[in-house]
């Protein structure tokens, strides 16, 4: 009996620490991307229903779904151990990784926007200029459409 108690301990002791890898998941993904506060407070709902689906499940699994004391200071044990010793880490090393990651796949996609860009815009604001030249050269000619913009021009001026 004790040697079961022990094993299950150990066994919560690790569910505490996939918990806390979990938690972990959840601030690299804060810290490399900006979110607005909602989806903050549905993250924070993901992550306990997870938790809780994690521990349920590992009820189920390993004990026949009894709830016991040592169960719960196994996983308080587990999350606090990972927490001290590896959370650091792993949330340095995969913080790199992501913004590494980012950089490779965002900047040649805005290097691709950007040309896109420089070419509708600059064919777009051709054809502006050309158009307000035209009409422009246009009114210079037409006596009506002169008069129309001399008239704006003396009450501009007034």
């Amino acid at each position: 009996m004790a040697c079961n108690q022990a094993n299950l301990f150990i066994m919560f002791s690790l569910v505490g620490m996939i918990i806390g890898l979990l938690f972990d998941i959840f601030r690299i993904f804060r810290k490399t991307f900006k979110t607005k506060d909602i989806v903050t407070y549905l993250e924070d709902i993901v992550f306990w229903i997870l938790t809780g689906i994690i521990i349920i499940y590992s009820m189920y699994r390993f004990c026949d779904g009894e709830l016991r004391f040592f169960m719960i200071v196994g996983i308080i044990f587990g999350t606090t151990m990972y927490i001290l010793t590896l959370s650091k880490y792993i949330i340095i090393f995969f913080t790199i990784v992501i913004n590494v990651v980012k950089k490779i796949i965002i900047y040649p996609i805005k290097l691709i926007i950007n040309t896109i860009r420089r070419i509708i815009f600059r064919h777009i604001f051709v054809i502006f200029i050309n158009f307000r030249k035209k009409l422009w050269n246009l009114g210079k000619k037409n006596k009506k459409i002169r008069g129309f913009f001399e008239k704006k021009e003396k009450y501009n001026s007034i």
